[in-house]
């Protein structure tokens, strides 16, 4: 362990304790101690072997056996507690350059905020600027941060390039004879790193110079007469392909697949003595007329493949054997469950999400918030459970044409036990359970947990079962079949969290799950209003991993979705 690394671990305690609010003094002194070790000349590990340690400036008797543990084990004391007791995302957000501790710490107490991409849309939408003691200037240095913090990672999250690419197309639309999204974003992949749109135009040069006229392009990277590519101020790349209008179902069809899968289609071409790429289906000299994808599918004796599934895993083969099963779609879904109100770490209260659910057309709505392990996001005792029921017999009734849920989402503690007893998770009408502390685990240990609380009778979903982040963090390690496994047999289902940053359960085990007759919510874990149209990713994900409506359990209906819990 080198130096850096050990002043590197003092300086993310330091921000941890900004986070929480602990006196200055106290994080002055780890501030100083991190530093002296950053400006040693000589490896600590070697002072630590000789007891060295407490003789270097600002290192006394505490913080030098800490560096000591950090040396053996590899994990500073008390690092993983305060990180668990803060919201998820909270401290990512700390790496915006510019925005330090404090001006999260302040953001979060004012807007709850606990995520890059949230503060992005946060300072678009000017309640940054609002606040007391931001403005203007540091909102748009808070987002220029954001979009540096984005651009270095190379990939962006899905909600991030789909709004991109829907306005690029409609931009596009008015300069092209057809135009459609492509690459990844049309495959409802969870991250992408380029906005791929393809397009046909009278003119390909006058279409080039359009795109990268685009207002939200900072940055021309490429441009020819067929193609053209643009840095966007998010900091996201975007290439427009252009093709002859004749050529555009097979330009389509070959920049909206994956590797694998083009491999696969271009084999099945020849295998059938034609070829197939992004200009045409030939046959020798003979372009074979094909006026859209499906006539392009049909042409290779193939029924329909939908784009989501375009992986080259598996559908090229099942496309050949017969029709595939209709996928979900949005208007199967009957109601949106696993919500959060201000009774813990949402934004609007119960009748106002209530009444945005049913304008979204849902028929019922799972108020799910915290339970009381969930400090940090105000999680609920026992009794401001019964009050919250209270509120929300009242808003029921008031309410017409949506009825409300009365859930939790309960923590699965350590060793897999739950944060309420059983006669008490009895009483609700739902119950979503998750993992929301001590990621550390190793995967035997972490999959018992698992295992344990949805063999819990009370427990009528599984929340985002790994537990990651995108494009933050890796989710704790779990033998996700043998969870999926133990949820069959207990039958309890498993949800995907809709929320651009879980996408969670990775959309590969849906398969499984299905084939295990395990049922898949899609749950938007919606902590505001607007969260709740997050429902779209979440479906993208469910169509990806082949999906239909009868495998999804909100797209029963209220009475069906509370007879499927066995409540």
């Amino acid at each position: 362990m080198t130096n850096k690394d050990i002043a590197n671990a003092l300086t993310d305690l330091t921000t941890l304790m900004e986070l929480h609010g602990e006196h200055p003094y106290r994080i002055r002194l780890y501030a100083q101690a991190a530093r002296q070790i950053d400006q040693l000349r000589e490896p600590a590990t070697d002072l630590s072997a000789r007891g060295e340690l407490e003789s270097v400036r600002s290192i006394g008797s505490k913080i030098g056996g800490m560096i000591e543990t950090l040396i053996e084990t590899g994990e500073l004391p008390g690092m993983d507690e305060l990180r668990e007791a803060l919201p998820e995302g909270l401290f990512e957000m700390t790496a915006v350059p510019g925005l330090g501790a404090k001006r999260v710490r302040s953001i979060y107490e004012q807007l709850g905020i606990a995520d890059v991409d949230a503060l992005a849309k946060a300072c678009a939408s000017g309640e940054i600027e609002n606040l007391r003691g931001f403005g203007k200037k540091t909102a748009q240095s808070i987002l220029r941060g954001v979009s540096f913090l984005q651009r270095h990672r190379g990939r962006f999250l899905c909600d991030t390039a789909q709004t991109e690419a829907e306005a690029l197309r409609a931009y596009l639309s008015e300069h092209a004879i057809r135009v459609s999204i492509a690459g990844s974003v049309r495959r409802c992949a969870e991250t992408t790193e380029e906005v791929v749109i393809v397009a046909s135009a009278k003119d390909g040069e006058a279409l080039a110079e359009a795109f990268v006229q685009y207002p939200g392009a900072k940055e021309i990277a490429e441009r020819d007469k067929a193609k053209a590519s643009v840095v966007l101020d998010s900091g996201l790349r975007a290439a427009l392909r252009i093709a002859e209008d004749s050529a555009f179902p097979s330009a389509l069809h070959h920049f909206t697949g994956s590797r694998e899968y083009r491999t696969a289609m271009r084999q099945r071409a020849r295998d059938r003595g034609m070829a197939l790429d992004e200009y045409g289906l030939f046959r020798g000299d003979e372009n074979v007329h094909c006026p859209d994808e499906k006539a392009l599918f049909a042409a290779l004796g193939l029924h329909d493949i939908p784009p989501e599934l375009r992986e080259g895993r598996g559908e090229i083969e099942r496309a050949a054997r017969g029709p595939l099963p209709e996928l979900v779609a949005q208007a199967d879904l009957e109601g949106t469950i696993h919500v959060h109100t201000t009774y813990s770490d949402g934004r609007h209260g119960v009748e106002a999400m209530a009444r945005a659910a049913k304008a979204l057309g849902h028929t019922y709505i799972g108020i799910c918030d915290h339970s009381k392990a969930a400090a940090y996001a105000h999680g609920l005792t026992e009794d401001r459970v019964r009050s919250q029921w209270d509120e929300i017999d009242r808003v029921d009734a008031a309410v017409a044409g949506i009825r409300i849920l009365k859930g939790i989402e309960v923590d699965i503690l350590t060793d897999g036990r739950l944060d309420f007893d059983d006669a008490f998770l009895a009483e609700f009408d739902l119950v979503v359970a998750s993992v929301h502390s001590k990621f550390s685990m190793t995967e035997k240990e972490a999959t018992a947990r698992l295992i344990r609380a949805v063999q819990n009778p009370h427990v009528d979903i599984l929340g985002h079962p790994t537990g990651r982040l995108l494009l933050a963090r890796e989710g704790y390690p779990v033998d996700m079949r043998a969870v999926i496994d133990a949820a069959a047999e207990a039958r309890t289902a498993i949800e995907i969290n809709a929320n651009p940053a879980r996408l969670d359960m990775d959309w590969r085990f849906l398969e499984y799950a299905r084939e295990k007759g395990v049922q898949i919510p899609i749950n938007t874990d919606a902590h505001s209003i607007e969260e709740l149209e997050n429902m779209r990713y979440g479906l993208g994900i469910a169509r990806k991993g082949g999906l239909t409506a009868d495998d999804v359990l909100n797209a029963l209906s209220a009475e069906d979705f509370l007879t499927a819990l066995g409540k």
